[in-house]
C-alpha cells in the first residue's frame, strides 16, 4: 500500500484532481452508508444539489492529495501553487505580537495544503506544529508522522506528549494547526452544535489558546477548478472565545461553520461528525 500511496507524489495536479474525482464518485456508488451520511450531512448545512454532487468529487480530491503532499519531492517548493493569498495580514499581525499563534482549520479544501503553505512563507519567521491522530496501522503511523515533519513544519499526537508539545511551542511563541472538526475521545470534548445538531467537540484548541494567551486564527486552503492550483485564506474568528468548555466549543463549531460556508461543496461531508466519543483511559488536558 505505501508504495502505491508514494507513487501519487509524481503525478501532476491535473491527474491527482482527475482521479481524485473518480474515486470520489466510486465510493459513493459503492457504498450506501456514505451516501446516506452525505446526504444528511450536506442537508443539515442547508446545501443544494448542486453542491452536494460537487462535493463527491471534491472529497475524492480530498483524500488523494493527501499521499500527494506526504510523499512529494521537498525540493520542489509549494508556494507555486498557492495562486492568492488573502488575509496575510493577520497573520503578520499575530507574529509581530510573539505571543504564539493557533491556526483552526476544518476538513475543508486541501487542508493538508494549510500547513505546508504556511510553513513555506512564514516557518522561516516562526514554525508550525501540527496535531494529528495516530492510525491503528503501524505502517500508517509511521507515514503521518515522517510526511508531516518538514522544514519549519513538526507534528505532535493527539496524546499527552503531543500536548506538552504544543504547549511549549505556543510558549516559545510559534504556531500550531489544528483541526477542531473531529470528534475527539471521550473526556476531551463538549457537546455543541454543529450546524443545528449537536456534536461532541474538541476543548483543546480553546484551553491552549486560553492557557497561553496566544493569538487565533481561521485558515482554509480552497481548490481552484480546473487544477489551477489553490488560494490560501486566513480571517479572525467571528467572536472571541469564551470561557467554559461547552460555551467555547459551540464558538468553535460557529467559526467552522462560517469557514465552511465560503465553499461549502469543498467540505468533508462524508465524516461521520455526529458520531459519540470513543472511550480513552487517559484524556487529555491542556494544563499537563
Amino acid at each position: 500500500m505505501k508504495w502505491l500511496l508514494r507513487s501519487v507524489a509524481g503525478w501532476p495536479l491535473g491527474l491527482v484532481a482527475f482521479v481524485g474525482g473518480s474515486l470520489g464518485w466510486l465510493t459513493w456508488l459503492a457504498s450506501p452508508t456514505y451516501r446516506r451520511r452525505l446526504a444528511a450531512n450536506a442537508t443539515l448545512a442547508g446545501l443544494n444539489s448542486t453542491q452536494r454532487r460537487q462535493s463527491v468529487a471534491e472529497i475524492g480530491r480530498l483524500f488523494l492529495e493527501v499521499p500527494w503532499l506526504w510523499f512529494r519531492d521537498r525540493q520542489r517548493p509549494i508556494l507555486p501553487l498557492i495562486r492568492a493569498w488573502h488575509g496575510t495580514e493577520h497573520v503578520e499581525e499575530a507574529l509581530r505580537a510573539g505571543r504564539g499563534l493557533v491556526l483552526l482549520t476544518p476538513h475543508l479544501g486541501c487542508f493538508e495544503m494549510s500547513a505546508c503553505a504556511y510553513a513555506e512563507r512564514f516557518g522561516p519567521t516562526q514554525p508550525i506544529t501540527v496535531l494529528y491522530r495516530p492510525a491503528k496501522q503501524p505502517w500508517l503511523a509511521d507515514v503521518q508522522t515522517t510526511a508531516r515533519t518538514a522544514p519549519h513544519m513538526q507534528a505532535a499526537p493527539a496524546s499527552l506528549s503531543g500536548v506538552r508539545q504544543m504547549i511549549r511551542a505556543l510558549r516559545k511563541g510559534e504556531t500550531l494547526g489544528l483541526l477542531p472538526d473531529q470528534v475527539p475521545p471521550e473526556g476531551q470534548g463538549a457537546w455543541a452544535p454543529f450546524f443545528g445538531q449537536p456534536a461532541y467537540t474538541m476543548t483543546l484548541a480553546a484551553r491552549l489558546v486560553q492557557q497561553t494567551g496566544c493569538a487565533v486564527l481561521l485558515t482554509w486552503c480552497e481548490r481552484l477548478p480546473g487544477a489551477q492550483g489553490f488560494v490560501m485564506h486566513y480571517a479572525p474568528l467571528p467572536s472571541a472565545l469564551p470561557k467554559g468548555d461547552e460555551a467555547a466549543a459551540a464558538a468553535i463549531n460557529a467559526a467552522m461553520e462560517w469557514t465552511i460556508r465560503h465553499i461549502p461543496h469543498q467540505y468533508l461531508w462524508g465524516y461521520n461528525r455526529y458520531k459519540g466519543p470513543r472511550s480513552l483511559p487517559a484524556t487529555l488536558e491542556a494544563g499537563a
